[in-house]
This record gives C-alpha cells, sequence and structure tokens, in this order.
C-alpha cells in the first residue's frame, strides 16, 4: 500500500510510529522555577551527536492547564534535565509517569520512584534507573503542526554528565543484556532487548 499522511490510510490505528520503530525512551526529570519536580516519559527522543554528547526531544502538544508541556516549560527556563534510561523492570514506574496530570503533582509521589540527587544538575534522577544523562538545555526547535492549537517542538540539549550503574557493565562495556533498555514501538507496544548480534564494519 501507499499513502499520503495527509489523506486517510484507511488502516485501523495510524501506523507511522509503528514503522518507525523500536524508540528509546526519554524519561526526563526536570524542575519548575517553584522547584516542583516533574518526571516523564517521550518516545520520540535519541542521541543525535557524540562529541559533544547531545540528545533531541520531540515533545508535541499543550499541557491540559494551558501553555507548553511542564517539560518544555521547566528546561526552557531552568536550563537543565535529567534522561533517566528506562529498562525492563521500570516499565510500570515509567507507564505510571506517563498520566496527564496537574502542575502540582510531582510524578515521583505517583509512581512510588526515589529522587536522587544529580551531580551536575539541580533535577533529580531516578535511583531505581541504571543509566543517567544530566543535560543542559541548547536550544528549541520549533516544528511544523497541522493543528494551530497543538504545538510540536524538538528540545535539544547538551550531555554533561554519564551515570552508569556498575551493574550492568560487562568487561568494560555496557552489558545489553543486564541493561534490558525498553523501547517504544507503535501502537500502546512495547520491547525491550534481551539479546543482541554483532556486525563489523567493512574495510
Amino acid at each position: 500500500m501507499f499513502y499520503k499522511p495527509s489523506e486517510p490510510h484507511g488502516l485501523r490505528r495510524n501506523p507511522f510510529k509503528a514503522l518507525v520503530a523500536p524508540r528509546p525512551i526519554g524519561w526526563i526529570s526536570s524542575l519548575a522555577e517553584d522547584g516542583t519536580v516533574n518526571l516523564a516519559p517521550f518516545s520520540f527522543f535519541n542521541a543525535m551527536a557524540d562529541n559533544p554528547p547531545m540528545v533531541a526531544l520531540g515533545i508535541n502538544g499543550n499541557h491540559p492547564e494551558g501553555g507548553a508541556k511542564d517539560t518544555l516549560h521547566n528546561v526552557e527556563r531552568t536550563g537543565e534535565f535529567v534522561c533517566n534510561m528506562v529498562t525492563y523492570d521500570l516499565r510500570d514506574g515509567m507507564n505510571a509517569t506517563s498520566a496527564t496530570a496537574p502542575r502540582a503533582i510531582d510524578e515521583f509521589d505517583l509512581s512510588g520512584l526515589t529522587p536522587t540527587p544529580a551531580e551536575l544538575v539541580k533535577p533529580p534522577r531516578v535511583l531505581e534507573s541504571s543509566a543517567h544523562l544530566e543535560c543542559i538545555y541548547w536550544k528549541t526547535i520549533d516544528l511544523p503542526s497541522n493543528n494551530p492549537d497543538h504545538k510540536n517542538s524538538m528540545l535539544m540539549g547538551e550531555v554533561i554528565g554519564i551515570h552508569i550503574s556498575d551493574d550492568i557493565i560487562t568487561d568494560g562495556m555496557v552489558d545489553m543484556t543486564k541493561y534490558q533498555p525498553l523501547a517504544r514501538l507503535g501502537y500502546m507496544d512495547y520491547c525491550y532487548v534481551d539479546n543482541f548480534f554483532s556486525l563489523d564494519r567493512p574495510g
């Protein structure tokens, strides 16, 4: 089949996100100007460069109370955030923080997760996570939107500190079978890494 995204595709659900998969989940902790903690997962997330390491986060839509979503609002104003990497054993906690909650709600309380201090930035890390990327805000790129009431943005940050649990390191490398990162597929589907293979580049 072929379809234009601007026209009906005829399928039961929109296949776009199911095709661009799997996608890592950026589980972002940030602080509001009044100190309220926010923790939210985003599946439009990935690493964009490694020298310096840069991450990009797609934030779509607005907050039900008006204005930008908490993550975008907080990071643009405070200049800091943490990417807490989601693993299979944290799937329920991550899912709990995806709920649409009032701005005053601290998602750590909502999910039963444990905040722990970062080294270089003010937002806390998720203690239970096996890896964290401490980031400073670089810029926001406004993206096109077919709905004037629906804001699409790409938030970019520079990674200035990285935490890795010793439990997922084997022979000086991150062991994916111990790490078991969670990824978003299409619809309400997810997967996690429990096996892998290697390919050497030619030449």
